[in-house]
């Protein structure tokens, strides 16, 4: 029950993977398998009382645009990556463009930086637990796109997100090493819901919950599926003692990023004439939304913070010409009025933007 994808949308994520290897030639890439990481777990104990490498850290679907951004990001950082890939197909051809020492450092990276990558399934909560093992923490990224859906997203895929989800966040918990997860999901969890009720605050951040009988009513299903895995994340982790973030970012955007993403990118923009009329458009850049998540995960790390939902995006759509350049981007029509729309409702991203704001060392942690 993995990731969904096309042949040509793989091929353009590992692509891109190696341009990211290449740009950060000091990193060693060691690609293997799942069997190659079915070592000695981590003694059961107090979860604070464990010992790993506090610098190694789990990516899922960490070939896909915003993952190849978020481990870029680690990587300068100072962490060390273990990506998690659906099938052998994809280690193979991460195997046949392996980086090596013999390329040289980049000042930038340190040489203790390395890339990992390993098969695991992610309807299978043993060998999710496989996976994270000996892990600090883990990013999921991954998003589930049908492309024999009209819209990229359908009602079932939806479902498979909220399992997925589940299956994840119960390996998190437990997995000895993990102490934090964090999980993409969306600004769709936070906007839709029934305007018609005056009672709405017109400030909408991450206190703000969307409503899964307006999403159902509507079959708004990518905002479902993000939605109903958001929620039984946070089930989990309650029940469980599990420290988790969640990023709910808007649309993302980006170099080559609409060109090798266009099933989300329709899946989010379903409904988008709604979200610009009420003021709730709005779009983010693939390496802000990556820079989001390793803040919040290294706020996660200090006492008692990080955890809870940020709003991520760094710009709302408020106008006729900037819808119009959103559709010449995706080429999504978003049937927008020809004149300016009195917006209901702000946008508020206040929590994330405070937090980013400061300015905090890797080795402070």
């Amino acid at each position: 029950m993995g990731v969904i994808r096309t042949d040509e949308l793989r091929r353009a994520e590992i692509q891109e993977f190696r341009r990211m290897l290449l740009s950060c030639s000091g990193v060693v890439l060691k690609v293997r398998n799942e069997e190659e990481y079915n070592r000695r777990r981590v003694p059961e104990a107090n979860r604070n009382e464990y010992t790993v490498d506090q610098k190694l850290v789990c990516v899922t679907s960490g070939v896909s645009l915003l993952g190849v951004a978020l481990v870029k990001k680690l990587l300068l950082r100072g962490y060390s990556a273990r990506i998690v890939v659906n099938n052998e197909e994809d280690v193979e051809r991460l195997r046949e463009m392996e980086i090596t020492e013999e390329i040289g450092g980049a000042s930038n990276i340190t040489s203790n930086s390395t890339i990992g990558v390993v098969v695991a399934k992610l309807n299978e909560r043993q060998s999710l637990m496989d996976a994270f093992d000996g892990c600090c923490a883990v990013f999921h990224t991954a998003a589930f796109i049908d492309p024999t859906g009209v819209s990229g997203y359908s009602k079932c895929m939806a479902e498979i997100e909220a399992k997925t989800a589940e299956n994840i966040a119960e390996a998190c918990a437990a997995t000895s090493s993990v102490r934090n997860y964090v999980l993409t999901s969306s600004l769709l969890t936070c906007i839709w819901r029934d305007i018609s009720d005056s009672n709405l605050s017109p400030v909408v951040d991450h206190n703000t919950w969307s409503d899964e009988s307006f999403c159902n009513r509507k079959k708004l299903w990518y905002a479902l599926g993000k939605l109903k895995a958001e929620r039984v994340s946070y089930e989990i982790a309650k029940e469980k003692g599990l420290k988790l973030a969640t990023i709910c970012s808007g649309l993302t955007t980006g170099p080559r990023y609409f060109c090798t993403n266009p099933s989300s990118t329709i899946a989010y923009l379903k409904g988008g004439q709604d979200m610009y009329e009420s003021g709730l458009l709005a779009t983010v850049d693939v390496d802000k939304l990556a820079d989001a998540h390793v803040h919040v995960y290294e706020e996660m790390n200090t006492r008692g913070g990080g955890a809870g939902r940020y709003v991520c995006y760094d710009k709302v759509v408020r106008s006729v010409d900037e819808v119009q350049r959103l559709e010449e981007e995706t080429a999504v029509s978003i049937n927008r009025g020809s004149s300016e729309s009195e917006f209901r409702f702000v946008l508020s991203n206040k929590k994330l933007d405070r937090l980013m704001s400061q300015v905090r060392r890797c080795s402070d942690l």
